[in-house]
C-alpha cells in the first residue's frame, strides 16, 4: 500500500523517537531527521518529543553523540543543532541554551587536514569536519554542519566558508560526489548518489558557479532512472528539491520509494522518507 504524504507523516508522528531498524536502539540522526519532517508539517508535539530526546542526551561539552549509549563522535550534533533551530519557529527559548552549547561545540570540532600530496586529488588541507575526533575532514559531515551554520546564521563564518570550499573542492570532474576522495594514485573514484544529494543540499544557496554543481545535478537525475535503496533515494531528492529541480523529474523515483517500503518501517525510514517528500512537494 502506497502512502500517502499525510499518512507518512502521521505514522512518524507516532513514533518519532527511534533508530536506524526497528529492534535497534533510538539514535540521534533518525530522530533529528523525524523532528526536521515534523516541524516542516507543523506536528509540533511530535517534533518536540523528538527535539527534547536530543536536547536530553545532549552531552556536557554540547554535544550529542550517535545513540544514548555513545556520547562519540559528536557528528549528529549539526542534525540537532538543525532540528533545534526548525523548533525554535514553535518555541523560540525551548532549545536556545542547547543551540548555543551545540554551536561552541560545532565550532571548536576540527578535521584534522594532511599536506597535499600528488597521490591525493582533493585539498587535504582545509578543515572541515570529520566522523570521528582526530580524523580527516570528510564531505558528508562537513556539509552537515555547513547547513546547520548556516541555519543558526552563522553562515558567512570563516569555518562554514572553508566547510563550503571543502564540499565544492570534492565533487568530481564529471558530477556527483562520494565519501570524499576525488582521485587516489592516478584512479578516479566513482561518484555515489546520496554523498552527492547531502553535498547539494548544503551546497543550495551558496551561489556558487562551479560547473561541477550542474553535472552534479545531471548525475542525480540519471542515477534516480535506477534502482536505489531509500537513503540514497531520499539524499539524492532532498539535493535535488534544494536545487529547485520540478517536481516532475523527482516525483516517480519518490512513488517507487513510497510504495516500497515495507511495514513496519523503522523511524529512520520513516523520517527520511517524509523529508524527501516534503522537499519534492516545495520543490519548484
Amino acid at each position: 500500500m502506497s502512502l500517502s504524504l499525510p499518512q507518512l507523516l502521521t505514522q512518524l508522528a507516532t513514533a518519532p523517537i527511534g533508530g536506524y531498524h526497528l529492534t535497534g536502539p533510538a539514535a540521534a540522526e533518525p530522530i533529528a531527521y523525524a523532528a526536521l519532517a515534523l516541524a516542516s508539517a507543523e506536528h509540533w508535539d511530535a517534533a518536540q518529543q523528538a527535539g527534547d530526546w536530543l536536547r536530553d542526551e545532549q552531552g556536557s561539552d554540547g554535544s550529542v553523540g550517535v545513540t544514548a549509549d555513545d556520547d562519540s563522535p559528536g557528528w549528529p550534533t549539526s542534525l540537532a543543532l538543525l532540528a533545534w533551530q526548525a523548533l525554535k519557529e514553535h518555541d523560540a527559548a525551548r532549545y536556545s541554551d542547547s543551540i548555543e552549547r551545540g554551536i561552541a561545540w560545532a565550532l571548536d570540532a576540527k578535521g584534522r587536514p594532511a599536506e597535499r600530496s600528488e597521490e591525493v586529488g582533493h585539498d587535504s588541507t582545509l578543515v572541515g569536519w570529520s566522523w570521528a575526533a582526530n580524523t580527516h575532514s570528510w564531505l558528508e559531515p562537513t556539509a552537515m554542519f555547513v547547513a546547520a551554520l548556516r541555519a543558526v546564521g552563522l553562515g558567512e563564518s570563516p569555518r562554514a566558508r572553508e566547510g563550503a570550499r571543502i564540499l565544492v573542492d570534492r565533487l568530481l570532474p564529471e558530477g556527483g560526489a562520494n565519501y570524499g576522495n576525488t582521485f587516489v594514485l592516478g584512479q578516479e573514484l566513482k561518484a555515489h548518489p546520496q554523498p552527492t544529494g547531502i553535498a547539494l543540499w548544503a551546497l543550495a544557496g551558496e551561489g556558487s558557479t562551479d560547473p561541477r554543481i550542474v553535472k552534479s545535478i545531471d548525475y542525480l537525475l540519471r542515477e534516480l532512472e535506477l534502482p536505489l535503496g531509500l537513503p540514497s533515494c531520499c539524499h539524492a531528492l532532498i539535493g535535488l528539491a534544494a536545487h529547485q529541480v520540478e517536481t516532475a523529474k523527482l516525483q516517480p523515483a519518490l512513488d517507487r520509494t513510497i510504495v516500497g517500503l515495507k511495514q513496519p518501517a523503522s523511524t529512520f525510514e520513516l523520517a527520511l522518507l517524509a523529508r524527501a517528500a516534503l522537499a519534492v512537494e516545495t520543490a519548484s
